[in-house]
């Protein structure tokens, strides 16, 4: 327990300009007097750390210090590089790149030639997805708020809103933040947006939520589809709901069931497949189906 502590208090130090000791015991749970046994100890491993009564005074690590990298194992260097890697797969500029290559310089014990983990959170939206990715990061380090025309099933609109947090789910960059339009917070997806600016008026930080990014909460399942597709379908219905969406029957179609949050978007991954599926409920779906095949008939026959 005394190691971790002592390597806790550490990782406060090198987060912070200074730090108490009433501020280190109460975050440890233990007494002040083994918080200044812990500093003592630290001190004499070499780490060089400075105390200063009254006020403005304080815990500090001199300036210049640089943590001994025998504080992260092997993994730790390898999880840390894959995650900076992912992210300079959507960065504009050269920051993550130069970042892994001060964590390298020195560190061969703990960096192999050989990454077993790789991300790319980039998409073919690459070339105007990381200018917006950077400027919102901007925007929320300087508490700025931000402009767009956003794209939305029920109609285009321009937002302000104040960025708090830029996130990455469901293969998609969103930007949560407080709408001025909606006096609420919001989900505002990335790729919808145009004329994206940043504006000089600052703002107070709020008291922010985080979102709540359940499945059940963004995406509602209200409309429960039975369908039969051809067995050509099979990879398909696998990769993007698992192989427990459908029972194979004898005749060797497939029974799929599932629930589903929107009925154009429901429609719109139907028609994909062409006549390999034949939708058994809902009515209606079967209903507009069968309507856009006829106006997709109609425009060819012109």
């Amino acid at each position: 327990m005394k190691t971790d502590r002592l390597i806790g208090i550490l990782s406060v130090l090198l987060q912070r300009e200074r730090t108490t000791a009433p501020e280190l015991a109460e975050k440890f749970e233990v007494s002040r007097r083994t918080i200044n046994r812990d500093i003592e100890t630290l001190c004499r491993a070499g780490i060089p750390i400075s105390t200063a009564q009254g006020a403005g005074g304080g815990i500090r690590i001199m300036e210049g210090y640089r943590m001994d990298r025998t504080l992260l194992t092997s993994k730790d260097m390898q999880m840390i590089l894959a995650g900076l890697r992912s992210l300079d797969s959507v960065s504009g500029s050269s920051y993550y790149s130069q970042l892994m290559e001060k964590l390298k310089v020195g560190a061969s014990d703990f960096v192999s030639g050989r990454d077993s983990v790789l991300i790319d959170l980039s998409s073919w939206y690459k070339e105007t997805l990381a200018p917006k990715i950077s400027l919102i990061q901007d925007a929320v380090e300087e508490r700025r708020q931000i402009a767009f025309r956003y794209y939305a099933p029920g109609g285009e609109s321009l937002r302000q809103i104040e960025p708090y947090y830029l996130i990455f789910k469901w293969s998609s960059w969103y930007v949560w933040g407080w709408c001025g339009h909606r006096r609420d917070f919001r989900l505002f997806k990335l790729n919808r947006m145009e004329g994206l600016k940043k504006l000089p008026e600052e703002f107070s930080p709020r008291q922010v939520p985080l979102p709540d990014l359940s499945n059940e909460r963004i995406f509602p399942a209200n409309i429960r589809v039975r369908a039969l597709f051809a067995p050509e379908s099979k990879w398909r219905l696998v990769e993007e709901f698992g192989p427990g969406c459908f029972t194979e029957q004898e005749d060797g179609l497939l029974l799929f069931q599932m629930d589903y949050t929107d009925q154009e978007t429901l429609l719109g991954w139907l028609l994909t497949f062409g006549a390999q599926v034949e939708v058994l409920e809902p009515e209606s779906v079967k209903e507009k189906l069968l309507k856009t095949a006829e106006k997709i008939i109609s425009f060819y026959r012109k």
